[in-house]
């Protein structure tokens, strides 16, 4: 079954008029300002925040604008669509612009209605002060393996707060950000399924920055450890509330089924978006590579006219298609009311594959000019590999892929 057909919003592959000007506008935006700025910002490995104030002042950075993609799309197609061209310009910038989203998409995926409404605009700030948000939920034994997080949420009932400490690692706007949204233990021996989200609101004493990391690829994003040493926050910060967490906590311990691990919610939620982004690389390669392929020319004619590289194109071309049809489908089907079969980790998966095989042939197709950064292919070759990494590794999405198809729990 690929599709529920009660209740949902009709599925089609033809944008309407607003995703064209959507896409068409973005595009602008990646062309004019993210392209020509990209090399630079590679290199410097900072974040880039005269693009991101850029992006604020015409409204693709801010909370509307993810308001709007979420909740007032019954495709779920509006925010996919502005994605992939956003990281069609270059993915570096383009997670520096779209980070805040996952800590918006946290405390969207477990927050009250309440919540949502104070935190979610304080991740953005406002055109003429732009704010980040940071969610943190990996870290240094804690990768894959949620269950093994073991920073600890203990309440303290004298003051109506709860009382953070650990260590938290590769998290985009780690300890630069406004708002960080962090996953707990907050019962240990319930493992994953004593976890908690927490709002941290700004300046809340004993949160720090730790070590900031030298990328790979996606350079203009910011990434680094967050330290929390006995960071207090108001017991209105746990997200989703005290009262439900309380009664989940009592299902589990009753050996009834719980929610979802508070860091699988958010994870789930994004997944269509992360392939979107991975699409975005690809598609960049393609053309390049694609038009480099029209303009070489050796042994008398374009390189093009070679079916060793026409093919490599041609299957370039199809793999993107595919990967982008899965991420459509995956969008669709989340803003229906949920996967069926496990179609965002398939969406996430091919998506990400197709990315780094994508900008590896792109590569091979310039030949000795696409290993050097006269071309921009090397840097979306190195930029690709971490879609086959983060929020939930290759392997982690053929876990739960297989999972969903053998309702087994395969380890």
């Amino acid at each position: 079954m690929l599709f529920r057909s009660s209740g949902m919003a009709d599925f089609s592959l033809e944008l309407n008029d607003d995703q064209i000007q959507l896409r068409d506008w973005v595009h602008e935006f990646a062309v004019d300002v993210v392209r020509p700025a990209a090399e630079e910002w590679d290199r410097r490995e900072e974040v880039p925040w005269p693009i991101i104030e850029e992006a604020a002042k015409i409204g693709l950075y801010g909370w509307e604008f993810l308001a709007d993609g979420m909740y007032n799309d019954d495709t779920g197609l509006n925010l996919i669509v502005a994605i992939e061209e956003l990281f069609w310009g270059d993915a570096g910038i383009g997670m520096a612009i779209m980070g805040s989203g996952l800590a918006a998409a946290g405390i969207a995926a477990a927050g009250t209605q309440e919540q949502v409404m104070e935190w979610v605009p304080q991740c953005y700030g406002s055109a003429d002060d732009v704010k980040l948000g940071a969610f943190a939920a990996s870290e240094p034994d804690a990768g894959s393996d949620v269950s093994a997080i073991r920073t600890r949420a203990v309440y303290d009932e004298a003051s109506d707060e709860w009382v953070l400490n650990g260590v938290k690692t590769w998290i985009s706007n780690g300890g630069i950000a406004d708002v960080h949204v962090v996953v707990a233990v907050v019962d240990p021996e319930l493992r994953s399924r004593g976890h908690a989200s927490f709002v941290v609101p700004p300046g809340t004493k004993g949160l720090s920055q730790g070590q900031k990391f030298s990328k790979h690829g996606i350079r203009a994003s910011h990434t680094a450890e967050v330290i929390l040493d006995d960071v207090r926050v108001p017991g209105t910060c746990l997200l989703g509330g005290r009262e439900k967490l309380d009664a989940r906590l009592a299902r589990v311990r009753e050996g009834k089924p719980g929610n979802s691990q508070a860091a699988m919610q958010t994870f789930e939620s994004t997944r269509p978006s992360v392939g979107a982004q991975a699409v975005g690389v690809a598609r960049a390669a393609f053309e390049y590579s694609r038009d480099y392929a029209r303009e070489r020319v050796q042994f008398g004619r374009p390189i093009i006219q070679n079916q060793a590289i026409a093919f490599m194109l041609a299957d370039m071309a199809t793999e993107i298609d595919a990967a982008r049809l899965l991420v459509w489908r995956a969008a669709w089907l989340a803003r229906q009311g949920g996967f069926i079969e496990a179609e965002g980790s398939k969406a996430k998966l091919k998506a990400g594959r197709v990315a780094v095989w994508t900008t590896e042939r792109a590569m091979q197709i310039l030949g000795g000019a696409g290993y050097v950064t006269d071309h921009p292919v090397e840097r979306w070759h190195r930029d690709s590999k971490i879609y086959d990494i983060f929020e939930g590794t290759e392997q982690i999405q053929q876990l739960v892929i297989a999972r969903a198809l053998s309702g087994m729990r395969i380890e």
